[in-house]
């Protein structure tokens, strides 16, 4: 059977058709809380950088940050004061927390500190910057000279017709400062201005320098002849057909004199069963909030195991476990074939640390030690668990405290009951004679692992096992239980509900010295 070529490669091969040298670029509007959606875009981009890199091309990465772009509209997360700055550029908006150099500069510094920490580290790009120092003044001079060419362009392959009025550059109002309400008419090549006109009433004339933007549909090519942009991934609303690309393109080839990129069309991740994540509708899991509670490898890992063009349906409770499962396995084996090899190898983020000790086992330790550090060490060393890197077990603790506080179910979450809890006066007979004959046992035994708590547990149920055969000499008689019943008398004892955590892991987390008294304790009590 053929081995399976990871879609990164591909593009890389497909890329290097082209030629040797690659900029990668990647970029988004910092106009709210950038998610875990958005973080499909960089490291799609990253990995096509480093596939790259591996063939030995010339291969750079860059993110443009859409600093200049309007605030669209008041968001969900923001107070009514932000009305009055709709339609201004996100750079000269005031920063929300009032710590930061301004609006768009609130939402980017978390997300880069984030990419840093994916192990991403591209040349950072401020749209606003750009425009202020010039970068895009030649290509502003050549739309605003082939306006009608461009209009020609964008109804032809979009099939909508720009208005009369339609103009390919967006000057800023120097009254009302939005750069969405102005219209231009005038444009002085030689003096490098721009005359218009607002709907606050204003007329005005700016420099071509700063004083406004492409856009979006005419910015995005010039961007790539600015730059020299070969290769950028983007969302499948970008890649419809007569959508920004396919304009891109030809605006890129007949009025810039530019080839497009390649292009990675993605697309959504899908939080959970609301649908695509968005900063304007409130559907977002932040990436900071997520490394706060999983290893950077496990994000990397959730879209460079998927290929671009499949959605993902991403959830950051319960199912986020199984996905931390899949990883620690593909982390700790290496996987079966090349391509999960080169899946484990492309999701490697930098400067981390690991531990032997499984997430999910985690999540029942650190509940067990109600969040105790010093108690929690002393559990994995009883679990027979490497300690000597405490630093990378405090690593792990705090992500699944995190986890336990920001997204756990309630059914996932449990508390070991400091007294016998009062349920346990509906045990059964059976359930108390286990209960019973597990504290003999433990009694008579070293400590116990995960494994070993479980086949002991397990014995009770099977005729000829050794809690079985003692349980018959307590109630006298010969007798059947379930599995559920063992597991539920446990949990009653413990936890005071009938269900709880893996039961090996849970157990080996107490002090045997505990169980035996408590099972004792319970198999004796009658209210």
């Amino acid at each position: 059977m053929a081995e399976i070529t990871h879609w990164a490669d591909v593009v890389a091969e497909e890329t290097l058709e082209r030629g040797n040298t690659h900029l990668v670029a990647t970029g988004i509007t910092p106009s709210g809380h950038i998610h875990v959606g958005n973080m499909r875009e960089v490291v799609t981009a990253d990995a096509a950088y480093r596939a790259l890199l591996d063939k030995d091309a010339n291969a750079e990465l860059i993110y443009i940050a859409d600093t200049y772009d309007p605030l669209r509209k008041v968001y969900p997360f923001l107070d009514e004061s932000y009305e009055e700055h709709v339609g201004k550029p996100l750079s000269e908006i005031p920063c929300p927390c009032g710590e930061c150099k301004n609006y768009a500069d609130h939402f980017l510094q978390p997300f880069l500190n984030s990419l840093h920490r994916l192990g991403i580290k591209p040349e950072v790009y401020l749209a606003d910057e750009m425009y202020k120092s010039g970068r895009y003044n030649e290509a502003i001079k050549t739309a605003l000279k082939k306006r009608d060419e461009i209009a020609a362009i964008l109804k032809e392959v979009s099939g909508k017709e720009p208005t009369d009025d339609w103009n390919p550059f967006n000057p800023i109002c120097m009254q009302c400062g939005k750069i969405n309400t102005t219209k231009v008419t005038g444009f002085d090549e030689r003096e490098e201005t721009v005359d218009y006109t607002c709907s606050c009433g204003h007329r005005g004339t700016v420099p071509i320098q700063g004083g406004g933007k492409l856009t979006w549909r005419v910015d995005w090519p010039a961007r790539w002849q600015i730059l020299g942009v070969t290769v950028e991934p983007f969302g499948k609303d970008h890649a419809s057909r007569g959508g920004s690309y396919d304009t891109g393109k030809r605006i890129a080839r007949d009025i810039f004199g530019c080839e497009p990129p390649h292009p990675i069309v993605y697309e959504w991740i899908m939080l959970g069963n609301e649908g695509a994540m968005s900063s304007s509708t409130g559907v977002v899991v932040s990436i900071a909030d997520m490394l706060k509670v999983v290893p950077p490898e496990v994000l990397r890992y959730l879209i460079i195991r998927t290929k671009p063009e499949k959605h993902i349906r991403f959830d950051p409770a319960q199912p986020l476990l199984t996905l931390v499962d899949q990883y620690e396995k593909l982390h700790h084996t290496g996987g079966n074939s090349e391509y999960d090899r080169r899946v484990k190898e492309l999701s490697h983020a930098s400067s981390l640390c690991h531990t032997d000790i499984p997430f999910k086992h985690m999540t029942t330790i650190h509940q067990v030690a109600h969040g105790d550090f010093n108690r929690i060490l002393k559990i994995v060393e009883r679990a027979g668990y490497d300690t000597k890197n405490t630093e990378c077990i405090k690593q792990l603790a705090d992500n699944v405290g995190n986890w336990l506080e920001m997204y756990a179910p309630p059914f996932a979450k449990f508390s070991v009951q400091e007294k016998l809890p009062e349920l346990a006066a509906t045990l059964s007979d059976k359930q108390r004679a286990f209960l019973t004959t597990l504290a003999d046992a433990l009694e008579e035994s070293a400590e116990l692992d995960g494994s070993e708590y479980h086949n002991l547990v397990y014995s009770a149920k099977e005729e000829g096992g050794r809690l079985h055969r003692e349980m018959e000499k307590v109630l006298g008689e010969e007798f059947t239980i379930g599995p559920k019943d063992l597991f539920k008398a446990l949990y009653i004892s413990l936890l005071g509900q009938a269900s709880g955590p893996k039961a090996g892991w849970f157990l080996s987390s107490l002090e045997k010295e505990f169980l035996i008294r408590r099972f004792r304790e319970a198999a004796a009590y009658r209210p």
